[in-house]
């Protein structure tokens, strides 16, 4: 039998996991990019690669402190940001979607190589960098919360700050894109020409708006190593798709869409990974033909389907404004 109430359970941890703040805060730096300034940025995966990477060789290389490896791993995001728009930010749409992938690849493969291997781990990835983060604790031991919910000082004190970065970043994006900088970067999303006729520096415009969503991407990268190592099959390109899927589906030119979007998201996918695990355990499969790698399988199908119905139906996603989907293109 498939015990649901277990599979309901499993899936409402991922409500307030850290793996959902930081897809939250990487959708929300994709917002930026795509939803609000128009830009077709298929190398987020690499921001959070920057990150991790950033704060895990800082610490364990450099011994770096917390504040310092994150300072580190910002600065990391902003020069790669500022040599990756310098050639690319003058293309538009296709082209530079092709170039920002490639590129991501491009940084992926080398953490990756041998040569590197006593710095960044090679495809062994990195582990042994949360020491400092966990000094920095301040609740005592013990099991916290209750039901699916219940956790250890470390995962609560993780899920605090994880949570409280969204937040802010969330109040910070909400602030900016009611000035007069928002106004400009929407109208560059909608009509770059007619910005570029009333005397404002487009391409200008666009390198902030690539640093700033980088930059929510790189944050996301170190909260999403913080509950596990760092492995560089994770910023394959799949996750940038993922982030993509996320932002659609709470709306792309929207704040609360991206945080939304990724609990729906997680929980979805959570709760169809224990339900065919538990049908495969159950022999529900074995009645079809379905081995156990195609069954594995089946959560993205299920996961898919139930995305394409919420294209189809809703394309401006949970939140999002049609008006505004026009000019997401």
């Amino acid at each position: 039998m498939v015990d649901f109430w277990q599979i309901i359970q499993n899936a409402g941890v991922e409500l307030i996991s850290p793996t959902t703040a930081a897809y939250a805060l990487a959708a929300l730096g994709l917002a930026i990019h795509y939803g609000f300034t128009g830009l077709v940025n298929f190398g987020l995966a690499v921001f959070m690669a920057i990150g991790a990477y950033g704060y895990g060789i800082s610490t364990l290389t450099f011994h770096f402190p917390v504040w310092g490896a994150v300072l580190v791993g910002i600065g990391a995001s902003i020069i790669f940001a500022l040599i990756l728009g310098v050639p690319t930010l003058r293309l538009r749409a296709d082209y530079l979607s092709i170039v920002t992938i490639a590129a991501a690849e491009i940084l992926r493969l080398i953490f990756t190589t041998n040569t590197l291997e006593a710095v960044t781990g090679s495809a062994d990835g990195l582990s042994g960098y949360k020491g400092g983060f966990a000094d920095l604790n301040p609740i005592p031991d013990g099991t916290y919360g209750f039901g699916p919910w219940t956790m250890n000082a470390y995962d609560l004190w993780l899920r605090i700050v994880a949570w409280t970065i969204v937040i802010i970043a969330c109040l910070l994006a909400w602030q900016l894109m009611r000035s007069p900088w928002g106004r400009v970067v929407k109208g560059i999303r909608e009509d770059e020409d007619a910005v570029r006729a009333l005397g404002k520096n487009v391409y200008f415009y666009k390198m902030q708006s690539l640093i700033l969503g980088g930059v929510f991407g790189t944050i996301a990268g170190m909260i999403f190593i913080l509950p596990r190592a760092i492995v560089p099959a994770n910023y394959a390109t799949t996750l940038t798709f993922f982030i993509y899927t996320i932002l659609l589906l709470g709306g792309a030119a929207t704040i609360l869409g991206p945080v939304i979007g990724s609990i729906i998201f997680w929980v979805l996918l959570s709760a169809v990974s224990g339900f065919v695990a538990r049908a495969q355990a159950a022999g529900w499969f074995d009645l079809i033909g379905m081995s156990s790698v195609q069954a594995g399988q089946t959560r993205f199908i299920l996961v898919g389907v139930v995305l394409m119905l919420l294209v189809i139906f809703r394309p401006q996603g949970i939140f999002g404004n049609k008006k505004e989907l026009a000019f997401v293109k």
